[in-house]
């Protein structure tokens, strides 16, 4: 489904991806882990034309390099970013209501969105200002999931998560892929990608150090060492 080839980004003058190359399939959870500051964050964001870069990113075919971030979204790639982003001004429903793309209804309604979480039920009038972080990372993962993507890029939605939201996170990840839609998870905690993705990219330094499944990952100790390991 999304095909990356010698993906190079820039930030002014900083050149900080350095030949990115990675794949999702259909259907497939993808984890990006690594240290900070080794590129994660900006390989999501180049993905999303959110900041400059060349190379050849493929979704469904066709080549989204270039292209203004809005074309990309209405593409069918959601993004849910680690500020969360969400509108602190308005409730509950009315973010859900914005993650909405069109006036055809989607795979997932406000019904499936309150019964992944149903916190926000309970809060649907509340402002999403006054929620707490972990109810606002719920608000942004349903909303990215209003507009009906076919992958959606998560960066870190465990962040400051306690232990229990964190397995409710992962939960919904694998609902998503029930309903056949693609992740890219960017993550820190190695317990969480191991236990849900189909295959692992580990990043150091601006491009890729490891490509593999969980149990090669496992098996590899001098990877987990060099790149993930404190």
């Amino acid at each position: 489904m999304l095909i990356v080839e010698n993906l190079q980004a820039y930030y002014g003058k900083s050149h900080v991806l350095h030949g990115v190359d990675l794949q999702v399939g259909a259907g497939e959870i993808v984890s990006l882990l690594g240290r900070n500051g080794v590129g994660r964050s900006t390989t999501a964001k180049a993905i999303m034309g959110l900041v400059d870069c060349t190379g050849r990113m493929l979704f469904k075919g066709r080549d989204m390099v270039g292209l203004p971030t809005y074309r990309i979204a209405h593409a069918g790639l959601g993004y849910v970013p680690e500020s969360r982003d969400i509108f602190p001004g308005l409730t509950v429903a009315e973010n859900l209501v914005l993650g909405l793309k069109g006036r055809r209804p989607g795979r997932w309604s406000f019904v499936d969105m309150y019964e992944l979480f149903p916190r926000l039920r309970e809060r649907e009038r509340t402002l999403a200002g006054v929620l707490s972080g972990g109810e606002q990372q719920m608000l942004t993962l349903a909303r990215t999931m209003m507009g009906d993507p076919d992958l959606v890029l998560i960066d870190e939605p465990t962040e400051g998560l306690a232990p229990k939201l964190v397995q409710l996170v992962a939960e919904f990840l694998k609902a998503l892929q029930g309903r056949g839609i693609s992740v890219l998870l960017i993550e820190q905690k190695l317990t969480i990608a191991l236990d849900i993705a189909h295959r692992l990219y580990v990043m150091g330094h601006g491009h890729m150090v490891f490509d593999g499944t969980p149990e090669q990952l496992r098996g590899n100790r001098l990877i987990r060492q060099e790149w993930l390991e404190v």
